[in-house]
């Protein structure tokens, strides 16, 4: 999620990862159920400026024994340094020739907002992908994007660290680390949240903010910094950058030896995206996109294990319930069917904004309501601009792929949901789950909308939806069968995973902090029955990562994160040789939210030293077999 600062004081943020290591365990017995203890909410100023877990894991066997475990917090590096055998700072930005870029002052730009990880076992070895999401702050600690001069975005990328695991103790160290290499697929931009495929590869993402904007937009200047950076930095001025390479899904499949492969799944659509999720029939895919305006995506794969050729659809809500943050039943509009090949080809030839769409502003008819021109259809989508378009004959494909969220929008689909962030999926009680992190804007009903599917009250604090899946589903716009078992059918909360906003409490608090709050990560684990929530909040002055059981109903805080930091990259492994891993990064560390008090803001900028924010993980439980 790309967050901006809340409030700045001397010692903001670079990033920190942890994730939980689970070890030991009855080899007799397997376990039947695992519930997680509090860690409580932090009160003393220097647990509020460090990441931690005081939780313990009570483990249930099939013999009927049971087991605690505290779960403890370990170090493995910090994006700042350089580790194992990488020359380079971990969180160092690149040029297209991997050459390392450097800020106004000389130093390396570091990318200190890790966000997804992916723990992958290849043929026994073990490896790991950390998203570096996008510059934040400088080497003078100034604001990269505030820096006259400076470029508002720069390049980002992903690193590839080899691990090592003591078997016994389940402890992880990293062996080797080196950036990856996207020089073949045009470089890449904002990676956020991503997944793990069930062919073993790693999903990520392209939260293509800035280079989503139109000449229609009054935003339309981030599109051309956006450019410039690629063109200046990343390309050195080789090349004129292209904004219609960026906003895509990248897999990157790794070797037994370290080597990868990497790929942009153009025929999964253009956005914002967040992350993309594959359900268990290795086909189908929900995407998550990050924003106001945005669309919920589906992609459904031609054939299994394989996300270079599909069908493109795009959800309606059809509101059925107001309330406690509504409820719908969800239909779908087919956008297309098309190829990677095909999709690069389009963009390769030479397709802008320009020759997809005509468009033009809108007017006002006489009672000041906007409208379009004859011809020409209003739509929101990306933001609270309204546009009027009329797709371009022989352009349907290219609107579809390249401009997926408008020409949703244009057939009819929902474009208002607002800060999609990850998603999860439960394959034994085939649902998903997704993260909105703020039901706020277009969720609720704003006048002059060109469409008003969600009508809901706003809670800013957000919530986590379900989804239940469903086969036998047909397209709205010609009644064809949607080729999956998995299939959103109707949309709705759990009490326990809505957020739930109050007046500022002492510390500055603004939602309860008995609740999720700016739910963003989402990870579910099959064995322990557990969603574990990541939060992107600047409504909790201290983020939380959570368990929520689904068969219990039970809400429990498992790690603290250093006051204003997020938690990102969250990812459970259940057993990976005898041991099992929650991957959960932080970023942003003492970025913090504005209602806290000035004199505990300078108390935590003494100790919160943005420069040694930690990747780690937890230690403790046994492997869940």
């Amino acid at each position: 999620m790309n967050k901006r600062l809340l409030a700045l004081f001397p010692l903001t943020a670079l990033a920190a990862a942890v994730s939980f290591a689970v070890t030991g365990g009855d080899d007799a017995a397997t376990v039947t159920s695992v519930e997680f203890t509090d860690t409580p909410v932090a009160t003393a100023t220097a647990d509020m400026a460090k990441t931690y877990s005081a939780s313990k894991a009570k483990v249930t066997y099939s013999d009927g024994s049971v087991k605690e475990y505290p779960l403890a917090y370990n170090t493995l590096f910090s994006l700042n340094e350089k580790v194992a055998n990488n020359p380079h700072p971990a969180g160092q930005a690149y040029d297209h020739t991997m050459s390392p870029l450097m800020d106004p002052y000389g130093q390396p730009v570091v990318l200190e907002t890790p966000d997804a990880n992916s723990l992958l076992n290849v043929d026994g070895n073990l490896w790991m992908i950390t998203h570096l999401e996008y510059d934040w702050i400088l080497s003078d600690r100034s604001e990269a994007d505030t820096v006259a001069g400076w470029y508002k975005r720069v390049p980002t990328g992903m690193l590839l660290s080899g691990i090592s695991q003591d078997k016994t103790s389940g402890k992880l160290s990293v062996a080797s680390q080196k950036p990856l290499d996207f020089s073949s697929v045009n470089g890449t931009w904002i990676n956020c949240f991503g997944s793990q495929t069930g062919w073993n590869t790693h999903l990520g993402s392209e939260e293509d903010y800035d280079l989503q904007y139109n000449p229609l937009s009054s935003k339309y200047g981030t599109t051309t910094d956006g450019v410039k950076a690629m063109t200046e930095l990343y390309w050195q001025n080789t090349k004129t950058a292209n904004p219609y390479h960026y906003g895509w899904i990248p897999e990157v499949t790794v070797a037994k030896d370290g080597g990868s492969t990497i790929a942009k799944h153009y025929a999964m659509g253009r956005g914002t995206w967040e992350m993309a999720k594959v359900m268990p029939d290795n086909k189908t895919a929900y995407l998550g996109d990050d924003g106001t305006h945005v669309l919920m995506a589906m992609f459904v794969a031609d054939k299994e294990k394989d996300l270079s050729a599909g069908t493109l659809y795009a959800a309606k809500w059809n509101q059925t319930s107001a309330d406690a943050g509504g409820k719908a039943n969800l239909t779908w509009v087919k956008l297309g069917k098309s190829t990677d090949a095909e999709i690069k080809a389009i963009i390769d030839g030479g397709a802008s904004f320009d020759t997809i769409f005509s468009y033009v502003a809108p007017g006002k008819d006489a009672a000041g309501n906007p409208t379009c021109d004859a011809g020409y259809t209003r739509v929101r989508a990306g933001s609270n601009a309204d546009e009027c378009l009329a797709v371009k004959p022989g352009m349907e494909k290219a609107a579809a792929f390249l401009e997926t969220r408008r020409y949703a929008a244009l057939l009819g689909a929902t474009t208002e949901w607002t800060k999609m962030e990850g998603i999860a999926v439960n394959a034994k009680d085939k649902k998903a789950y997704m993260a909105i992190s703020a039901i706020r804007d277009s969720m609720t009903s704003m006048a002059g909308e060109p469409a008003d599917h969600i009508k809901l009250a706003k809670v800013s604090s957000g919530a986590t939806y379900t989804i239940d899946l469903s086969s036998g589903q047909k397209t709205t716009n010609g009644g064809e069968a949607i080729a999956s078992d998995w299939v959103g059918a109707t949309m709705y909360v759990e009490s326990a995973l809505l957020g739930k906003d109050i007046t500022a409490d002492t510390v500055g608090n603004t939602a309860d902090v008995s609740k999720v709050a700016n739910t963003d990560n989402v990870f579910f684990a099959e064995k322990m029955r557990t969603l574990f929530i990541g939060e992107d909040s600047g409504m909790h002055v201290n983020n939380y990562v959570w368990a929520y059981n689904v068969d219990t109903k039970k809400l429990t805080r498992i790690l603290s994160s250093t006051a204003g930091a997020e938690n990102t990259g969250l990812q459970v492994v259940e057993d990976m040789n005898g041991h099992a891993y929650i991957m959960s990064n932080n970023q942003h560390l003492g970025d913090l939210p504005s209602a806290v008090p000035a004199n505990l803001k300078t108390e935590l900028g003494a100790l919160i030293d943005p420069f040694k924010a930690p990747v780690g993980y937890i230690g403790g439980l046994p492997a869940i077999k």
